[in-house]
């Protein structure tokens, strides 16, 4: 259930003219993820979703009328809260099943509400960690590598990246070099020891994205990378199996 006013809740910066990232400042900083509403022509693409503790649907400036593509990097909790107020949801194949059931051993639900200070600031005041959930947002769509999305002047491709999580996608405009990583990859440590992680797996993700040829990457936390920084970062898991969260 949304119980926060969306227009207090969220933290806002714009990146671009048609790009706009969108976080939850009052959240854990674990789980204080990136959300991204990437306005094209023809359809917008929301990217992401948070906890859900307010509706971001209320939060988004979108055009009446224009449809809106909701895609989820992933399953996990910090990237699903809100997913389910969207009409048209896509997601990767793999995860299809936690996507519809939304259990904490998929989504990590149960790691939030056990967290010391889940939230600095409560969403209204009778508001409890205990007794959060996340609502089910079965997919509209399944995606799989080599997909695309278009927005009439704007095509961004499908990555399947696995690691962090067996559907963990990106999103890459070839055009102009635009990349979406989700928790692929981002500034700080990454986590490849939570239920569904494969680390194996994970380093041939990061062998391929040492070479992607990006203008910049938008993680699913933190700051945004140039290419440099992204492929030192892949690079350094390959070295050390880990990052720097």
């Amino acid at each position: 259930m949304t119980v926060a006013l969306s227009d207090t809740w969220f933290a806002r910066e714009r990146l671009a003219p048609d790009l706009t990232r969108l976080w939850e400042p009052f959240v854990h900083s674990f789980f204080q993820a990136n959300i991204f509403h990437l306005r094209g022509r023809d359809a917008d693409l929301v990217l992401d979703f948070g906890m859900g503790l307010a509706s971001l649907r209320d939060a988004l400036d979108v055009t009446p009328g224009k449809p809106v593509l909701a895609v989820a990097s992933h399953g996990h909790v910090d990237h699903v809260g809100s997913f389910h107020e969207f009409e048209r949801r896509f997601g990767h194949a793999a995860e299809q099943a936690a996507f519809a059931e939304m259990r904490d051993g998929e989504t990590l639900a149960a790691l939030f509400r056990d967290i010391d200070e889940a939230v600095t600031q409560l969403p209204a005041p009778a508001w409890r960690a205990a007794d959060f959930s996340l609502t089910p947002a079965p997919l509209t769509t399944l995606l799989t590598e080599g997909d695309s999305l278009d927005l009439g002047n704007a095509r961004l491709h499908v990555l399947h990246l696995p690691g962090h999580s067996p559907g963990s996608i990106g999103l890459l405009d070839e055009h102009d070099g635009l990349f979406f990583s989700g928790d692929a990859i981002y500034r700080g440590g990454l986590v490849d020891d939570v239920p569904g992680a494969d680390r194996t797996v994970y380093r041939q993700t990061m062998e391929r994205l040492a070479q992607l040829d990006v203008a910049v990457a938008h993680g699913g936390h933190g700051a945004s990378m140039d290419r440099a920084t992204m492929q030192a970062i892949a690079r350094g898991y390959l070295r050390d199996g880990d990052g720097e969260r």
